[in-house]
């Protein structure tokens, strides 16, 4: 399960999403987490639509948390003025709080549309947004194949039985 400070940061981040309207669906530990999953997650991953327009929006949201590229933490500070966002598929950030992955589409379910129509509404600590249903997220991370993805499928599977059809 996401530790305290990481569930404080992420409902932070999920209300500052929220408050520059902008569209997305959490996907990976976070969604596993509602879900009812216990394992550990750091970040936030979401997937939204990739047009400059958002990304400007996701950029904005967190600009006061000093965003940097993830994988380039040398680069300066992320700025939407200073920044050609045409043509991202994938955002990546380090912010002074928590990481926040981006994506257009998500291996196993789609693109953003997709996921959409693979979401559902929930209360998220008295924030209302969309998680990918535990199914789609099922074969999302299978189709991730990473060590980490594989190893959570038996425990999301045996989450899926559980509940009532």
């Amino acid at each position: 399960m996401a530790s305290p400070d990481t569930m404080i940061s992420t409902l932070n981040l999920l209300q500052r999403l929220t408050d520059q309207q902008i569209e997305f669906v959490v996907v990976g530990g976070i969604a596993a987490n509602v879900h009812g999953s216990p394992r550990a997650t750091y970040d936030l991953d979401i997937c939204a639509p990739m047009d400059h327009a958002t990304c400007v929006k996701i950029v904005t949201a967190v600009s006061d948390l000093h965003p940097k590229f993830r994988t380039r933490p040398d680069l300066p500070v992320v700025t939407p003025e200073k920044l050609n966002l045409i043509g991202l598929k994938n955002l990546s950030l380090r912010t002074d709080t928590i990481m926040l992955d981006v994506s257009g589409d998500v291996a196993g379910v789609g693109d953003f549309s997709d996921c959409d129509r693979e979401s559902e509404w929930i209360d998220f600590q008295g924030l209302s947004c969309r998680i990918l249903k535990l199914d789609a997220l099922i074969r999302a991370k299978r189709a991730a194949g990473r060590n980490k993805d594989l190893a959570a499928i038996p425990e999301l599977e045996a989450i899926l039985k559980m509940r009532p059809s």
